[in-house]
Protein backbone atom coordinates (compact mmCIF):
# COMPACT_ATOMS: atom_id res chain seq x y z
CA UNK A 1 0.00 0.00 0.00
CA UNK A 2 2.82 2.38 0.84
CA UNK A 3 4.31 2.02 -2.65
CA UNK A 4 0.93 2.57 -4.33
CA UNK A 5 0.17 5.68 -2.28
CA UNK A 6 3.69 7.01 -2.88
CA UNK A 7 3.31 6.50 -6.64
CA UNK A 8 -0.03 8.32 -6.60
CA UNK A 9 1.43 11.21 -4.59
CA UNK A 10 4.43 11.44 -6.93
CA UNK A 11 2.15 11.62 -9.98
CA UNK A 12 3.53 8.33 -11.31
CA UNK A 13 0.16 6.56 -11.01
CA UNK A 14 -3.10 8.10 -12.23
CA UNK A 15 -5.36 6.70 -9.53
CA UNK A 16 -6.75 7.53 -6.11
CA UNK A 17 -6.55 5.50 -2.93
CA UNK A 18 -10.14 5.73 -1.74
CA UNK A 19 -10.20 3.54 1.37
CA UNK A 20 -7.89 1.28 3.38
CA UNK A 21 -9.63 -1.60 5.13
CA UNK A 22 -8.18 -3.84 7.81
CA UNK A 23 -9.58 -6.37 10.22
CA UNK A 24 -7.02 -5.24 12.83
CA UNK A 25 -7.41 -1.86 14.49
CA UNK A 26 -3.68 -1.70 15.31
CA UNK A 27 -2.49 -2.38 11.74
CA UNK A 28 0.36 0.03 10.90
CA UNK A 29 -1.09 0.38 7.40
CA UNK A 30 -4.09 2.23 8.83
CA UNK A 31 -1.85 4.81 10.49
CA UNK A 32 0.05 5.24 7.23
CA UNK A 33 -3.21 5.61 5.30
CA UNK A 34 -4.59 8.23 7.69
CA UNK A 35 -1.29 10.14 7.57
CA UNK A 36 -1.66 10.31 3.79
CA UNK A 37 -5.32 11.31 3.73
CA UNK A 38 -6.73 7.91 2.84
CA UNK A 39 -9.96 7.12 4.70
CA UNK A 40 -9.77 3.96 6.80
CA UNK A 41 -12.17 1.30 8.00
CA UNK A 42 -11.71 -1.45 10.55
CA UNK A 43 -14.01 -4.38 9.90
CA UNK A 44 -13.76 -7.34 12.27
CA UNK A 45 -14.01 -10.64 10.41
CA UNK A 46 -13.92 -13.47 12.95
CA UNK A 47 -17.15 -13.04 14.94
CA UNK A 48 -19.51 -12.78 11.96
CA UNK A 49 -17.90 -13.43 8.56
CA UNK A 50 -21.16 -12.80 6.68
CA UNK A 51 -21.63 -9.38 8.28
CA UNK A 52 -17.96 -8.60 7.63
CA UNK A 53 -18.35 -9.52 3.97
CA UNK A 54 -21.37 -7.21 3.66
CA UNK A 55 -19.49 -4.42 5.44
CA UNK A 56 -16.40 -4.77 3.23
CA UNK A 57 -18.50 -4.77 0.05
CA UNK A 58 -20.44 -1.73 1.27
CA UNK A 59 -17.29 0.16 2.31
CA UNK A 60 -15.74 -0.42 -1.11
CA UNK A 61 -18.91 0.60 -2.93
CA UNK A 62 -19.40 3.68 -0.73
CA UNK A 63 -15.80 4.75 -1.42
CA UNK A 64 -16.35 4.59 -5.17
CA UNK A 65 -13.63 1.96 -5.63
CA UNK A 66 -13.38 0.45 -9.08
CA UNK A 67 -10.40 -1.79 -8.33
CA UNK A 68 -9.46 -3.52 -5.09
CA UNK A 69 -5.85 -4.20 -4.12
CA UNK A 70 -5.13 -6.71 -1.37
CA UNK A 71 -1.83 -5.55 0.00
CA UNK A 72 -1.21 -7.45 3.18
CA UNK A 73 -4.89 -8.29 3.71
CA UNK A 74 -4.74 -11.97 4.66
CA UNK A 75 -8.42 -12.76 5.18
CA UNK A 76 -10.39 -14.58 2.53
CA UNK A 77 -12.93 -12.26 0.92
CA UNK A 78 -16.58 -13.25 1.14
CA UNK A 79 -19.00 -13.97 -1.70
CA UNK A 80 -20.63 -10.51 -1.73
CA UNK A 81 -17.32 -8.72 -2.13
CA UNK A 82 -16.06 -11.22 -4.68
CA UNK A 83 -19.26 -10.93 -6.72
CA UNK A 84 -19.33 -7.13 -6.60
CA UNK A 85 -15.70 -6.82 -7.71
CA UNK A 86 -15.20 -9.98 -9.78
CA UNK A 87 -12.20 -9.54 -12.05
CA UNK A 88 -11.24 -6.31 -10.28
CA UNK A 89 -9.51 -7.61 -7.13
CA UNK A 90 -5.72 -7.87 -7.30
CA UNK A 91 -3.31 -9.48 -4.87
CA UNK A 92 0.46 -9.55 -4.85
CA UNK A 93 1.91 -12.91 -3.78
CA UNK A 94 5.56 -13.55 -2.83
CA UNK A 95 6.11 -16.50 -5.19
CA UNK A 96 5.70 -17.47 -8.79
CA UNK A 97 2.18 -18.84 -8.72
CA UNK A 98 0.86 -21.45 -9.10
CA UNK A 99 3.75 -22.73 -6.98
CA UNK A 100 3.74 -22.00 -3.24
CA UNK A 101 0.25 -20.62 -2.98
CA UNK A 102 -2.87 -21.64 -1.12
CA UNK A 103 -4.13 -21.63 2.46
CA UNK A 104 -1.46 -20.67 4.96
CA UNK A 105 1.08 -19.74 2.28
CA UNK A 106 2.00 -16.15 2.99
CA UNK A 107 5.05 -14.20 4.11
CA UNK A 108 7.99 -16.15 5.47
CA UNK A 109 6.12 -19.46 5.07
CA UNK A 110 6.36 -19.09 1.30
CA UNK A 111 10.07 -18.36 1.39
CA UNK A 112 10.69 -21.27 3.78
CA UNK A 113 8.99 -23.60 1.28
CA UNK A 114 10.94 -22.18 -1.67
CA UNK A 115 14.24 -22.63 0.21
CA UNK A 116 13.33 -26.16 1.34
CA UNK A 117 12.54 -27.14 -2.26
CA UNK A 118 15.93 -25.88 -3.47
CA UNK A 119 14.42 -23.65 -6.12
CA UNK A 120 16.84 -21.68 -8.31
CA UNK A 121 14.34 -18.92 -9.03
CA UNK A 122 11.54 -17.22 -7.15
CA UNK A 123 9.63 -14.01 -7.65
CA UNK A 124 6.38 -12.18 -7.20
CA UNK A 125 2.98 -12.57 -8.82
CA UNK A 126 0.13 -10.12 -9.17
CA UNK A 127 -3.02 -12.15 -9.69
CA UNK A 128 -6.77 -11.80 -9.77
CA UNK A 129 -8.52 -12.92 -6.62
CA UNK A 130 -11.26 -15.52 -6.67
CA UNK A 131 -12.87 -17.84 -4.12
CA UNK A 132 -9.66 -19.83 -3.51
CA UNK A 133 -6.44 -18.58 -1.95
CA UNK A 134 -3.85 -17.65 -4.60
CA UNK A 135 -5.85 -19.33 -7.33
CA UNK A 136 -6.96 -16.58 -9.73
CA UNK A 137 -5.12 -16.01 -13.00
CA UNK A 138 -1.76 -14.27 -12.94
CA UNK A 139 -1.75 -10.75 -14.36
CA UNK A 140 2.02 -10.26 -14.13
CA UNK A 141 5.10 -11.91 -12.65
CA UNK A 142 8.69 -10.93 -11.99
CA UNK A 143 11.43 -13.46 -11.36
CA UNK A 144 14.61 -13.24 -9.34
CA UNK A 145 17.43 -15.79 -9.46
CA UNK A 146 18.35 -17.53 -6.23
CA UNK A 147 21.90 -18.37 -5.23
CA UNK A 148 22.80 -21.81 -3.93
CA UNK A 149 22.30 -21.77 -0.19
CA UNK A 150 19.90 -18.80 -0.11
CA UNK A 151 17.86 -19.21 3.04
CA UNK A 152 14.31 -17.94 3.56
CA UNK A 153 15.56 -14.53 4.75
CA UNK A 154 17.69 -14.03 1.63
CA UNK A 155 14.84 -15.14 -0.62
CA UNK A 156 12.40 -12.88 1.20
CA UNK A 157 14.71 -9.88 0.72
CA UNK A 158 15.01 -10.54 -3.01
CA UNK A 159 11.27 -11.07 -3.53
CA UNK A 160 10.21 -8.15 -1.34
CA UNK A 161 12.39 -5.89 -3.49
CA UNK A 162 10.26 -6.90 -6.50
CA UNK A 163 6.73 -6.85 -5.10
CA UNK A 164 6.02 -3.13 -4.73
CA UNK A 165 7.41 -2.18 -8.12
CA UNK A 166 5.52 -4.99 -9.83
CA UNK A 167 2.23 -3.99 -8.21
CA UNK A 168 2.65 -0.30 -9.03
CA UNK A 169 3.62 -1.17 -12.61
CA UNK A 170 0.50 -3.32 -13.05
CA UNK A 171 -1.71 -0.53 -11.67
CA UNK A 172 0.03 2.04 -13.88
CA UNK A 173 -0.50 -0.11 -16.98
CA UNK A 174 -4.18 -0.58 -16.09
CA UNK A 175 -4.62 3.16 -15.52
CA UNK A 176 -3.02 3.92 -18.89
CA UNK A 177 -5.15 1.38 -20.72
CA UNK A 178 -2.11 -0.73 -21.61
CA UNK A 179 -3.35 -3.70 -19.58
CA UNK A 180 -6.94 -4.88 -19.50
CA UNK A 181 -8.33 -7.18 -16.88
CA UNK A 182 -10.63 -9.98 -18.03
CA UNK A 183 -13.56 -8.29 -16.28
CA UNK A 184 -14.02 -4.84 -14.86
CA UNK A 185 -12.71 -1.47 -16.00
CA UNK A 186 -10.04 -1.26 -18.65
CA UNK A 187 -8.85 1.99 -17.11
CA UNK A 188 -8.90 2.88 -13.44
CA UNK A 189 -9.04 6.54 -14.36
CA UNK A 190 -12.11 6.32 -16.62
CA UNK A 191 -14.43 7.46 -13.84
CA UNK A 192 -12.10 9.82 -12.03
CA UNK A 193 -13.38 13.39 -11.81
Amino acid sequence: MRAVVAAIEAGALNARALVAISNRREAPALTFARDHGVPTRVIATKADPDAADAAVAAALKDSGAELVVLSGYLRKLGPRTLAAYRGRILNVHPALLPKYGGPGMYGRRVHDAVAAAGETVSGATVHLVDEEYDHGPAVAQLETPLAPGDDAAAIEAKVTALESGLLVDVLRRISEGALSLPEGPSRISDNLP
